[in-house]
């Protein structure tokens, strides 16, 4: 059996981690293969790619975590306990005593009252997560205040319950950093921004040892985190940008973990000794999307009932991609709160035809963008085949993904075949896009789309103010059954995420949403 090596450039960058080729990884080691080419920064105020938040639950931690088990419950990471205040409009949290930074400083208020402050400050990419909340620039260390050395205030002028905001906070950008060792390193009061796109200053179970673009990501143990010390002592995460290398990486023993695998790949490794292939329910959702503005006929809600009884949903989830996705048919993925698992349309291009005939829309043509890469274009491949059957002509315009989104963002498009993944584990994130276009400059996907929606902008809204976890679900589903009716959204699969480990790997953790990756239980 051919084994693999490590690079030359690799072995020299990582001078504290060297070892020979093995028919296995060093038993204190955890080996990922991945594509780590999407990094933009390591710092959790910036980092919104697959890598970097798949890396932060593993170098910091938050004030509150989902439940990886059961993600619908809320557990204490760096507080101990929270209450709602008099106002309904605010939070009160006492943090943990004891908690500790890698770097050895205690966890203060300061420490909190810096990081959820900094994200509002930079005003990077995720930042709109907390700045929904009302928080500026301008207000936010008025709104988030340090009560004393062990408790932490935090107030919102949104029209939201407490149940919402504490979601927010469990995102990956309210990741709590220590403050002490950022401004140590900061450049140009840039509150440490420019150092933690390479380091970490986290309590989480893992610290940054080395990143070298484009090449690896090495992580060190910290064994004083409050969650506990992890099992094994190193992760190296190594870019390997095909998904085949990745496979036979796994396949002979240099690699403990392949990740983002193709259907193909999985296939192949299904009885192969040695390793263990994983489909993992993921919350990503892939559409159609219809502009309505584009013509009278895709501006027809006939056209749309129409399109949901010609998009062959069971076909292209089973034969097509083998397996790799779902059918689900509603704009929040399963898994989440309140999500809508009805699946009322199935494939049936007589009853498309009929509806089109009623409306009196004859010889429907539509151009229909997609990214040029798989899963993209085998499903829009599909679809024109089998909106033929129903009479409606589609012409594909494949393009790299950067053109296709410029186009949507312009509403210079027909319809397109897309994906979408939440932003942070509530049900809003969702909605916010499928459900709500405030024409106010927001290019939702509903104002991509073209649709005008006054009344269900006014139901998303209300949603997050809804106390109660069952009636805040009951309104979700409500929302989800009317896009789900009549939309230009035609929503047929949810994703799998497709890994394959070896064997002998035991406590490897992930849960529906991207950043929900755990390693400090992994051991071998």
């Amino acid at each position: 059996m051919k084994k693999i090596s490590y690079s030359m450039p690799l072995l020299a960058s990582l001078t504290a981690f060297c070892y020979p080729a093995l028919a296995t990884t060093p038993a204190n080691t955890l080996v990922i293969a991945q594509s780590i080419d999407d990094t933009s920064s390591f710092d959790p105020a910036q980092g919104f790619e697959l890598t970097t938040v798949q890396a932060f639950n593993n170098l910091y931690q938050r004030l509150v975590q989902a439940d990886v088990q059961n993600p619908q419950r809320l557990k204490p990471d760096l507080a101990l306990s929270w209450q709602v205040g008099k106002d309904k409009r605010s939070l009160i949290f006492k943090l943990n005593p004891k908690a500790r930074f890698a770097s050895g400083n205690a966890l203060t208020a300061d420490d909190v009252v810096f990081s959820l402050a900094r994200v509002v400050k930079l005003n990077q990419e995720p930042s709109f997560i907390l700045s929904q909340l009302g928080w500026t620039a301008q207000n936010v260390d008025s709104l988030i205040r340090r009560v004393d050395s062990q408790t932490v205030q935090l107030s919102w002028t949104l029209d939201a319950s407490a149940d919402f905001v504490l979601r927010l906070l469990s995102a990956p950008v309210a990741s709590i950093v220590d403050s002490k060792e950022a401004l140590a390193h900061q450049q140009d009061n840039d509150l440490g921004h420019q150092w933690l796109g390479s380091h970490s200053a986290g309590s989480g179970p893992f610290r940054i040892r080395s990143y070298v673009p484009h090449e690896a990501l090495v992580l060190d143990a910290n064994p004083a985190s409050p969650r506990g010390v992890p099992k094994l002592k190193s992760i190296v995460i190594k870019n390997v940008p095909d998904a085949a290398a990745r496979r036979l990486l796994l396949e002979q023993g240099d690699a403990d973990i392949a990740r983002n695998l193709g259907a193909d790949q999985l296939a192949g490794l299904a009885g192969k000794p040695g390793v263990k292939p994983l489909a993992i329910p993921y919350a990503s959702l892939y559409f159609l999307q219809i502009n309505s503005k584009a013509s009278p006929a895709l501006g027809n809600p006939a056209f749309w009932e129409a399109a949901r009884w010609l998009f062959d949903y069971q076909k292209i989830a089973n034969q097509l991609l083998q397996g790799q996705f779902q059918v689900h048919q509603s704009f929040l993925p399963d898994g989440y709160p309140g999500v809508l698992k009805d699946q009322p349309y199935r494939y049936d291009p007589d009853k498309a035809r009929a509806i089109l005939a009623r409306a009196g829309l004859s010889n429907v043509t539509l151009k229909l963008s997609v990214n040029n890469q798989p899963p993209y274009l085998d499903i829009a491949q599909a679809l024109q085949a089998s909106f033929a059957k129903g009479g409606v002509k589609v012409e594909l315009l494949p393009g790299i993904s950067a053109q296709v989104s410029t186009k949507v963002k312009a509403q210079d498009y027909d319809a397109v075949l897309t994906s979408w993944g939440p932003d942070y584990f509530d049900p809003h994130t969702n909605a916010s896009a499928f459900a709500y276009n405030p024409e106010n400059g927001s290019k939702t996907l509903a104002w991509r789309a073209g649709w005008h929606i006054p009344e269900l902008n006014r139901q998303t809204l209300a949603a997050i103010d809804i106390a109660d976890p069952a009636s805040r679900a009951a309104a979700y589903q409500k929302l989800q059954k009317t896009v789900q009716k009549s939309s230009p959204f035609v929503i047929g699969l949810q994703a799998r995420s497709l890994i394959a480990v070896r064997s002998n790997l035991k406590g490897y953790v992930q849960g529906v949403n991207p950043d929900m990756v755990f390693y400090d239980k992994v051991s071998k």
